[in-house]
C-alpha cells in the first residue's frame, strides 16, 4: 500500500482546518461528535493525535475495518498524528456491541498471532515517516502488567453499573440472552485505553464505528473523571449496500485485505461488481481523490451507467490502496481477458489462478481424454443441458479461451491448456466458466 507523499487533504497549505470534518460530512462519514464546535476548535489548533481501535477476531483486517481505517487516514492527510491500537487485551475479552450472543473466546496464544499479522496490515496504510508519524500500539502492554485489585479501584471505581446497563450494546444484549461479566466489563476496558492514550500520547480524540459510541464516550467521561480534562469522540457511519445487506459481507463470507483469505482478483471483482446504487457513496467512502473528479464520476454513474467508468475507477483504486498499483493492474487486466479484452495466455499462472477461481468449474483427471466443449460446459452448471449448450454452439455464443468454437464435436487438446493446467470456458459475453486439469 502506498502512502500519498507531500499531499493535503484539501490541496492547500492549512490542512488542519474545518474543513476536514466538512470533507467527512460531504462523504456521510461522520454519524455522531461529541460537542462539535468544541472538537472542530480542537481540530483547528494544531495537529492533534486521534486513535483508533481495531480487536484481533481474526487473522486479518476485513472491509467493515477498512472504512474506519479511511477517515483515520484521512486525519493524518490532513495533519494529524493517527494512532491504530490493535487489542491484544480487548481481543482477549470480545466486544458485545453488535452481537446477540457471547463470542466466542480464542486461545490466548492465538490472539497474538492475529495481532501481529494486523499489525503488519497496519503498518503498510498508515504513514510511519512523516512529521506526523502514525503510531502503533498494543493495548495489552498496559493492560497485562495490572493486577485485577488495583483496575478496580483506579478505574472501576469509575463507573456507574446504572450508566453501563443503559449502554445500547449492553441493554440489547439483556433483553435477550443475557451478557457474562467478561463481556459486560468491555467498555471499562475501551475507556482504560482512552486514558492510557490521553495520558501517553495526548491522544484526546477517539473514532470508531457507529456502533462503538458507547464505548468511546465512557472513555471520554472516564478522562474528565480521572484527568479533568477534555476529550472527544467521533463516530462513522456502518456502511450498508442498497439492498439492506452488510457491506464487505458475500455469499462466501468477508472480503479480507489479506491476499491469502480474498485473493486480489476477487477484491477487485467485489468493487467492479458493485450494484450501481452503491457506487457513488463507495467512491466517497474509499477514494482519496479531489472532489471534481468524484463529482465527474458521478456524472458518468448518472449518464452512462453501461460504461462502468466509476466502478472501475473505484475497483483500481480500493485494490491499488491494499495491494498496490502492480497487482491492481495485473487483475484488472485479468478481469479484461477473461471477456476477450485482453490476451488470456498472458496472464501469468498465480493471476489466472485467483481468476478462475471465482468461476463455475469442472476437473478432468491428468492424461483423460478431453471431453467436448459442450459436455464441458454442461458439466461446469453454465447451462441446463448439454441441448442447451449446443443450441449455444450453433448460435455462434461458444468460446474456448476467447476464441469461437464452430462445431458440436468440437474438443479441447493439451495445446489448448493455459499453463498446462486450466481451459477458460465462455457461454455468450458474460457467463464465463473454468476447466481444471488435476493431478
Amino acid at each position: 500500500m502506498d502512502f500519498p507523499r507531500g499531499e493535503t487533504l484539501f490541496g492547500h497549505d492549512d490542512p488542519m482546518t474545518s474543513s476536514l470534518l466538512a470533507d467527512l460530512e460531504w462523504r456521510n462519514s461522520i454519524a455522531q461528535t461529541t460537542d462539535r464546535g468544541e472538537l472542530s476548535n480542537y481540530l483547528d489548533s494544531g495537529s492533534r493525535s486521534l486513535y483508533l481501535g481495531i480487536d484481533p477476531t481474526a487473522p486479518s483486517i476485513h472491509l467493515g475495518n477498512l472504512v474506519a481505517l479511511t477517515v483515520l487516514r484521512r486525519f493524518q492527510l490532513a495533519g494529524h498524528r493517527p494512532i491504530a491500537l490493535v487489542g491484544g487485551a480487548t481481543g482477549l475479552v470480545g466486544d458485545p456491541s453488535g452481537r446477540n450472543a457471547e463470542r466466542s473466546l480464542n486461545e490466548v496464544e492465538i490472539v497474538a498471532e492475529w495481532v501481529d499479522r494486523i499489525r503488519k496490515q497496519l503498518s503498510g496504510f498508515l504513514d510511519f515517516s512523516a512529521k506526523n508519524a502514525a503510531i502503533l500500539v498494543n493495548n495489552l502492554d498496559w493492560t497485562a502488567p495490572v493486577s485485577a485489585i488495583h483496575f478496580l479501584r483506579d478505574i472501576g471505581k469509575h463507573f456507574s453499573v446504572n450508566q453501563m446497563l443503559a449502554k445500547e450494546s449492553v441493554s440489547a444484549r439483556l433483553e435477550g440472552g443475557g451478557i457474562s461479566y467478561t463481556e459486560f466489563s468491555y467498555q471499562v476496558l475501551q475507556s482504560f485505553d482512552f486514558l492510557e492514550l490521553f495520558r501517553r500520547h495526548d491522544c484526546a480524540l477517539q473514532i470508531g464505528g457507529s456502533d462503538q459510541w458507547g464505548n468511546i464516550v465512557s472513555g471520554v467521561d472516564l478522562i474528565r473523571r480521572v484527568e479533568g480534562k477534555s476529550s472527544y469522540a467521533l463516530t462513522i457511519p456502518l456502511l450498508e449496500k442498497a439492498d439492506g445487506t452488510k457491506f464487505g459481507k458475500t455469499a462466501g463470507g468477508a472480503i479480507w485485505l489479506d491476499p491469502s483469505m480474498t485473493s486480489p482478483y476477487a477484491f477487485f471483482q467485489f468493487f467492479l461488481n458493485s450494484d450501481d446504487r452503491d457506487v457513488e457513496q463507495l467512491l466517497k467512502t474509499f477514494s482519496f481523490k479531489k472532489r471534481e473528479e468524484l463529482e465527474e464520476l458521478f456524472e458518468s454513474l448518472r449518464s452512462n451507467p453501461g460504461a462502468r467508468e466509476a466502478h472501475r475507477a473505484l475497483a483500481r483504486e480500493v485494490t491499488t490502496l491494499i495491494h498496490g498499483e502492480s497487482e491492481a493492474l495485473k487483475v484488472e487486466q485479468a478481469a479484461k481477458a477473461l471477456f476477450g479484452q485482453g490476451e488470456i495466455r498472458d496472464l501469468d499462472l498465480p493471476t489466472l489462478t485467483s481468476a478462475l477461481q471465482e468461476l463455475p468449474r469442472t476437473t478432468i483427471g491428468k492424461g483423460e481424454t478431453f471431453p467436448t466443449w459442450v459436455d464441458l460446459i454442461a458439466a461446469t452448471g453454465v447451462v441446463d443441458s448439454k441441448s442447451a449448450a449446443r443450441r449455444i454452439v450453433k448460435e455462434g455464443g461458444a468460446y474456448l479461451n476467447n476464441e469461437k468454437i464452430s462445431g458440436e464435436d468440437f474438443a479441447p487438446s493439451s495445446g489448448d491448456l493455459l499453463h498446462g493446467r486450466f481451459l477458460l470456458l465462455r457461454k455468450g459475453k458474460r457467463d464465463l466458466a473454468a476447466v481444471e486439469v488435476e493431478g
